[in-house]
């Protein structure tokens, strides 16, 4: 019999004993003042048995203990600890060291007024060795003037890095960040200036800030794609992916607005009709289905599949998932196919026995259905 492989740990990949050690090498080099070893020894002493969020917290809270009190002069020791940024000259895929989020952690801890374009010089040169968009929310709320001058003037940074700050920091549904305070669409006025960025790890996050806008002010988003392709500010290619990306949510839903900016039509008339060979299936197996849509004209198409999932308290929740983009020729059946496994275990899409249903949705509307009931 084998052994039973090591569970991946990502807490222990991103902060753990090596990491700890560079990290105090660093501020050692920078400090004659700074105790590399006590640094190195304090954080270790508990670091193993944290969490990955309270692991950042906690070597904020020691590297505040073992520099100077005076933060302008901590700040310089900071400065002269940080590595090369990362590459300007890359556009992705490139996202740095997790070992410099407790950084960000003690500068916004640190902050105040007196001291706040200097620890907003700081956000600005951390972000280049790795993201800072946690960091920043927190600024933002106490200062929100202040600080969203600054994003502005960081919106055309050199490096790619501080751009991205600029909408990433932003994001009203940051997943795992603090609620911003600020009006959500405030921020529309900084993705003007990013829509036109020429690297994708700042076009994505525009596009996710756009999608995060579309849950709570649907025209916004449209009407400001409508704009910027209007403006023609951005290469068609890279806009129409943005574009995309940045309605998928409101594609789900069926937005009449969001689809006709992609070029599909809701009321394109197409038929569909759905045969599913099994529809008495247990949690584990797998979901199989056949779908032959036909219309009388040419026809561009967004097909997904829809799921209504038996919740706990025994209501149909939907849940939409992408089938296929293609296009439809006057008078000939297209044929999809596709099986979808009903994963047992899942944390974050529960599957309850009970009667369920499976739809297919084309361009927004749902055309055909068909139950099935998981035993």
């Amino acid at each position: 019999m084998g052994d039973t492989p090591a569970r991946f740990s990502l807490k222990d990949q991103l902060f753990n004993a090596q990491k700890v050690a560079y990290l105090a090498r660093l501020f050692g080099a920078a400090s004659v003042g700074f105790d590399a070893e006590a640094f190195e020894r304090d954080v270790m002493q508990k670091l193993l048995g944290l969490e990955l969020k309270q692991r950042i917290d906690w070597i904020a809270a020691v590297l505040a203990d073992h520099l100077p009190p005076e933060f302008p002069v901590a700040a310089v020791v900071i400065f002269k600890a940080l590595p090369p940024p990362c590459d300007p000259a890359l556009s992705d895929d490139d996202f740095g060291d997790f070992i410099f989020a407790p950084l960000g952690e003690y500068v916004a801890k640190q902050a105040a007024p007196e001291n706040l374009a200097l620890s907003l010089d700081l956000i600005e040169a951390i972000t280049q060795r790795f993201s800072m968009e946690y960091a920043i929310r927190g600024m933002i709320n106490q200062w929100p003037k202040q600080v969203m001058a600054r994003l502005g003037q960081w919106a055309t940074h050199p490096h790619y890095h501080v751009r991205r700050l600029v909408s990433e920091g932003t994001r009203p549904k940051l997943p795992w960040g603090i609620k911003l305070e600020i009006d959500p669409l405030e921020t529309l006025a900084l993705l003007d200036s990013l829509h036109m960025d020429d690297t994708r790890f700042v076009t994505r996050s525009v596009a996710n800030h756009l999608n995060d806008i579309a849950k709570i002010d649907e025209s916004a988003v449209t009407s400001r794609l409508l704009d910027w392709q209007r403006h023609g500010h951005q290469q068609p290619k890279e806009l129409d992916w943005m574009t995309r990306h940045a309605l998928r949510t409101l594609i789900k839903k069926g937005h009449e607005g969001a689809l006709e900016i992609l070029g599909y039509r809701k009321d394109a008339p197409v038929s569909a009709q759905i045969t599913m060979p099994v529809n008495q299936l247990a949690i584990g197996d797998m979901l199989t289905f056949d779908v032959v849509l036909t219309s009388p004209e040419n026809t561009p198409v967004l097909v997904d599949y829809v799921i209504w999932f038996q919740k706990a308290n025994g209501t149909q929740s939907p849940k939409v998932f992408k089938l296929k983009q293609t296009g439809i020729k006057a008078g000939q059946a297209l044929a999809l196919s596709k099986s979808y496994r009903l994963k047992r275990g899942s944390t974050t899409l529960p599957l309850y026995i009970g009667p369920h249903r499976l739809g297919i949705q084309v361009n927004g509307r749902v055309l055909d259905t068909v139950d099935f009931n998981l035993i």
